[in-house]
């Protein structure tokens, strides 16, 4: 009771929901749906998605000679090359997992099998409608929220569960969450730039009375709120961008002259892109943005985002399926792996340059390099040449031959 202040409690969280709801102040939040939708996030996501997709995963059988060929027998290996569920090609259902982990952190999809357990398909699940417990055994459980109002509840070997960085094991964190500021920051301009295109990017100003205006509200004739509402209604927005305004009783209008260059906002918005841009570590030429682009680095970035990028998400796409739709026995054998030669391919004449290296020096045939160029074998194309001036050391030395002579 007074004068003795009630004691406060707090509770420190760093679930940015939770301070949304709370009504936390401005700190850069960002909306998952709103961030993903501007316009270089959107991009940076389609083409992490679109190429690891659009590139080759398949299930290799390790070989007794030390290589490997592609189980095409195997299930597992339809789903990931043709089809992986009734209504979903292996292409749309690998986009929509990677699209998912991109934006929220998490992809899901639920793992179809048959009598011997092996996979024969997969359905992505929206992301937003499933729950992760860990169970006293360590093991996790999944609680999917269907469209038709039920709940489905899954066992840890029933869903493929790709994260991305996570502090639990549990649950991955969202990138955009993550970059929370940036993305709050960069939104805002976005806001800001479609208000003032909204305005027809006339500066704001200030209507200027010689006597004071009576009180009131709009309703009221001669009132500030009236004059106000009335001059927004006639001259605010871009449609209204080129009427005449007239002005009587002794009123002025001046503006107050704001531009976007005066507050440096076209560069600040640039530099957003760029943030955005090193948050999932897409090269800025990749994203679209080519102002201080060139053939050269272009060419150097494109290669940059396979190595830096696209490799990382490929390695954590393929451990996730090697461990959670192959099982212990099966994984002395078998392994999941993206094919991303064909993204680091170069030019035709860069292409075959190598080809003749590899072809000379005697580790590729014709029929591995028209294998490469997806050509048809030839006959007599199996067979690997040698250089004559290369050899196996000491096989052909003759000089003991030549000191016996001497």
């Amino acid at each position: 009771m007074w004068p003795f202040s009630k004691q406060e409690k707090r509770i420190a969280s760093s679930d940015p929901y939770l301070g949304e709801f709370l009504g936390a102040r401005w700190q850069g939040r960002a909306d998952i749906e709103k961030a993903s939708g501007h316009a270089v996030a959107h991009r940076c996501i389609s083409v992490i998605s679109e190429n690891l997709a659009s590139v080759g995963l398949s299930v290799y059988r390790r070989t007794e000679d030390g290589g490997r060929e592609k189980a095409t027998d195997h299930p597992l290996y339809a789903v990931l090359h043709d089809q992986a569920s009734p209504t979903l090609t292996a292409f749309e259902a690998r986009e929509w997992l990677l699209s998912s982990a991109l934006m929220y952190g998490n992809g899901f999809a639920k793992i179809e099998r048959n009598g011997r357990s092996q996979v024969t398909g997969l359905t992505p699940l929206v992301a937003g409608s499933v729950t992760v417990e860990k169970l006293s055994s360590g093991r996790l459980r999944y609680k999917h929220a269907k469209s038709d109002g039920g709940t489905e509840v899954l066992l840890q070997d029933e869903v493929l569960h790709i994260r991305y960085r996570t502090k639990d094991g549990i649950l991955g964190l969202s990138p955009i969450q993550i970059a929370n500021a940036a993305f709050g920051l960069a939104l805002a301009q976005q806001d800001q730039a479609g208000a003032a295109a909204e305005n027809a990017f006339r500066p704001a100003g200030a209507l200027i009375f010689p006597d004071k205006l009576g009180a009131g509200d709009r309703t009221v004739a001669g009132s500030k709120e009236s004059v106000i509402a009335k001059f927004k209604e006639r001259f605010i927005g871009q449609m209204k961008a080129n009427e005449v305004i007239v002005l009587d009783g002794g009123a002025k209008f001046e503006t107050f002259q704001f531009s976007a260059k005066d507050s440096e906002f076209l560069e600040s918005r640039k530099l957003s892109n760029l943030d955005i841009c090193r948050i999932w570590g897409v090269p800025p030429s990749v994203a679209g943005i080519t102002d201080n682009s060139t053939y050269s680095n272009v060419e150097q970035e494109s290669r940059a985002l396979v190595t830096r990028c696209l490799a990382p998400w490929a390695k954590r796409v393929e451990m996730a399926m090697t461990i959670q739709l192959l099982s212990p026995e099966a994984r002395k054998t078998l392994y999941v792996e993206h094919d991303l030669s064909a993204l680091l391919r170069g030019d035709l004449v860069s292409r075959y340059n190598a080809y003749r290296v590899g072809r000379e020096g005697g580790w590729l045939s014709a029929d591995d390099i028209r294998g490469f160029e997806n050509m048809s074998k030839i006959p007599g194309g199996e067979t690997y040449v040698q250089p004559l001036n290369m050899g196996i050391v000491g096989a052909n030395d003759n000089r003991s031959k030549v000191d016996d002579a001497a």
